[in-house]
């Protein structure tokens, strides 16, 4: 198995990754940076690296670019045997990393909860959608209704409808009281505030419902209609498809497989971006939804604390005290109602890997027996989907991830190893 040494190894190249990685090189550390997809970005400047138009993405790409940082792409992490050590998967076979220390830099993804129907083909993410427009998905001239909760419905809305989809409805669970807090909670940041005013340009017309959410989508060979609610009101629309996303949950599934120290769902760390356990530092949507200014600035500082020069991180510092006043901001006003909880029936499939309803998962009293019983959180996703719904639904801890993180060939687990850069001579 090939073998790489680094001062720090950086998992995830979004804009935290990246951020981490290049201010540790400026702070004097030897960095690398490793991330599954096959270009730098993360899910948000996704296509952005040959052709930036965001602002932010251009600077701190081009930093990427002409940075000392050694980068390796199509890497999935698959284990952490040891301290210092980690093992990642691609095209080109394992690889393992040792490192001194480590920045999990592993974003957030979607929560998605059952309803009737939300298995149906044609039902997606909504930043899920988003992601395959970008990639080149056909959506011009669809139907589409976009539905759950939190900003990420504007912006899958705008990428959707500029690249031709007919946005039919936006249905945000959030109340409208809850919905002018987060807008006069804006006016204290002005780069967001300009952001949102250009998402409003790009959707202008759209019909924006607040205190509304799905109820059910219904459809023989892929969905057709969704009935959206609103306290006893339901109205059908039909559609060609449904994008709906019910926030976004930090990825802790490293730091957890760390033994590191979890806060109501996000990954704890200190004022360094350092976590509970030695040498680790975790930054971006990890520690709580922020957005892309708090992973920015805490990826700043976890790349310079790893280096062992903190000091260098002023600014960032400042820019985080700001960025996570956002985040409050954001937790406030865009709690899920207790609705939400009521809308699976029975036989709604709640685990799509092994095909576990609802109706068998409830009878059940924790995760532990719903996996020994039932294998939900068993499948190939490994309860990223099912486990977040089920802490949601009934209060249930998510399980502990064990090693392969990932689908993984078995030479990962051979003992053979080349080193491709081995240790320089200090002296």
């Amino acid at each position: 198995m090939r073998e790489l040494r680094t001062e720090i190894l950086v998992v995830g190249a979004g804009p935290a990754g990246i951020a981490a990685a290049v201010s540790a090189e400026r702070a004097g550390a030897r960095a690398l940076l490793v991330d599954m997809q096959a270009e730098p970005g993360g899910q948000i400047w996704r296509g952005q690296w040959n052709k930036a138009t965001d602002p932010a993405a251009r600077q701190w790409l081009g930093a990427l670019r002409a940075s000392p940082v050694e980068t390796r792409y199509g890497l999935r992490l698959i284990d952490l045997p040891a301290p210092g050590l980690a093992v990642f998967d691609g095209d080109s076979g394992p690889l393992r990393v040792r490192c001194e220390r480590l920045v999990i830099a592993g974003g957030a993804r979607e929560r998605l909860l059952p309803f009737p129907g939300w298995t149906l083909p044609g039902v997606f993410g909504a930043g899920g959608l988003q992601v395959l427009a970008k990639n080149g998905w056909p959506v011009a001239g669809q139907r589409i209704v976009i539905a759950g909760s939190g900003p990420l419905l504007l912006a899958a809305a705008a990428t959707l409808r500029g690249l031709g989809a007919k946005i039919v409805r936006i249905a945000e669970q959030t109340g409208w009281r809850d919905l002018a807090g987060f807008g006069a909670g804006l006016l204290r940041h002005p780069r967001k505030l300009a952001q949102a005013a250009g998402l409003a340009r790009r959707l202008a017309g759209v019909r924006y419902r607040g205190n509304t959410w799905v109820a059910h989508a219904d459809g023989d060979d892929r969905v057709r209609s969704v009935t959206l609610a609103s306290g006893s009101h339901r109205e059908q629309i039909h559609c060609d498809a449904l994008a709906v996303g019910f926030g976004l949950l930090p990825n802790t599934d490293i730091a957890r497989a760390l033994g590191c120290e979890l806060r109501d769902g996000a990954v704890w760390v200190d004022g360094h971006q350092h976590t509970s356990v030695a040498g680790v530092y975790c930054a971006g949507e990890g520690t709580g939804i922020g957005g892309v200014d708090q992973a920015l600035a805490q990826g700043e500082i976890a790349g310079c604390a790893a280096a062992g020069r903190a000091e260098l991180a002023g600014a960032a510092l400042a820019r985080r005290r700001q960025s996570d006043r956002f985040a409050a901001n954001l937790r406030r006003h865009f709690v899920l109602r207790d609705e939400l909880r009521r809308l699976a029936e029975p036989d709604t499939v709640l685990c799509r890997c092994e095909n576990v309803r609802y109706g068998a998962a409830a009878t059940c009293t924790g995760t532990r027996e719903a996996r020994l019983q039932l294998r939900l959180g068993m499948g190939h996703c490994q309860g990223r989907i099912c486990g977040a719904a089920t802490e949601f639904l009934f209060g249930w801890n998510a399980a502990t991830p064990r090693p392969p993180l990932a689908p993984a060939s078995l030479a990962c687990f051979t003992a053979t190893s080349s080193s491709e850069n081995p240790p320089q001579d200090p002296t």
